[in-house]
């Protein structure tokens, strides 16, 4: 029957058959694009410049992701601010699934606690896969005058104050352990920061600063080629890369471990398929032998699998920030 405006009126029985009809079909719309995901190219945020740890992984990462996604992975890195300016463009990026972030437990969970961030870190993105951790190494430039870490210690207390430490970032991983090894050793250096780990490894082979403590893995070709004088791993074991060199415990600081994390987030209100795809070609990467083998010789222990999804991330991610943003805090961290 026609209203008094001449528009036939529709029973709201009509009414709501068709916005069930237009909340299916836009359900299906929403599935088929997961299903034929990704058809153009995705973006890995990487927040650090290239040439470090997690710069290395992300490559190694994308290129097997392209075998089974069938589109390639593209790899962006932006550094600075211990990566919160990269982890930023993820978090304004679209929620389409074509960028990612992959990080670390610095890039992911310790800015938080440091920087008075535009965005939260636990709520504006949506976790993909916890993908895996690393032992820190404490290693030297070549002219070190100490071989080992009873001559490190000797040193440092010989020279309060005059001995130079690169780190990734304020706040970042290795600084951290940093302030935790100067108190468990009463000694006392500079920190001297950098925008990611590639710009101080440069300054430690030219002997610019005297010795690191970051991710294992960035060292892995300066051993190879006896660039560095390598100390000790900060594991609970040797790296199977390189079991020569002994673990903190091992060399006599017993009790002293620290270690990094991977992670691999996507932007807040990203599809749950296209969330649940991304994380089920992560899981079936790491199950690979090959891969496998890759991240033994780099000294990253794979998570176990009951530990690879989102909600075991974010579960992690949130009991990491409540452990460390305290020590963040007593600390008194300043960054500029």
């Amino acid at each position: 029957m026609p209203d008094r405006f001449g528009f036939e009126r529709r029973p709201m029985r009509d009414w709501l058959a068709s916005m069930v009809i237009a909340i299916a079909a836009f359900g299906w719309a929403a599935a088929l694009a997961a299903q034929s995901y990704p058809v153009r190219p995705v973006t890995m945020i990487v927040p650090f410049p290239a040439g470090g740890a997690t710069d290395t992984l992300a490559r190694y990462l994308a290129e097997k992701m392209r075998e089974i996604l069938g589109q390639p992975i593209i790899i962006e890195n932006i550094g600075g601010a211990a990566g919160s300016i990269g982890v930023g463009r993820a978090v304004r990026s679209p929620a389409d699934g074509y960028t990612l972030s992959i990080g670390t437990s610095t890039t992911h969970m310790l800015t938080g606690g440091l920087y008075a961030l535009p965005f939260d870190l636990l709520k504006d993105l949506d976790p993909i896969i916890y993908i895996g951790s690393e032992p820190l190494l404490i290693a030297g430039r070549k002219n070190l005058p100490a071989d080992d870490l009873k001559g490190l210690i000797a040193y440092l207390k010989a020279n309060p104050d005059k001995v130079s430490v690169g780190i990734a970032g304020v706040g970042a991983a290795g600084h951290l352990a940093g302030i935790a090894f100067q108190k468990e050793t009463a000694t006392k250096f500079q920190f001297v920061p950098y925008r990611g780990n590639a710009p101080a490894m440069q300054d430690l082979l030219a002997g610019q600063i005297d010795f690191m403590m970051e991710p294992s893995s960035n060292f892995r070709s300066l051993i190879a080629t006896d660039s560095i004088k390598p100390i000790a791993v900060t594991g609970k074991t040797r790296l199977p890369s390189s079991p020569n060199i002994p673990t903190v415990e091992e060399a006599g600081l017993p009790g002293f471990t620290a270690s990094l994390w991977y992670g691999l987030w996507v932007p807040k209100n990203t599809p749950k398929e296209i969330a649940e795809k991304l994380n089920a070609t992560l899981r079936a990467v790491l199950a690979d032998p090959a891969v496998q083998k890759r991240f033994d010789d780099l000294g990253i222990e794979i998570s176990p699998r009951d530990r690879q999804s989102p909600e075991a991330l974010r579960a992690f991610q949130k009991a990491e920030a409540e452990r460390w943003w305290p020590v963040i805090k007593a600390s008194n961290l300043k960054v500029e």
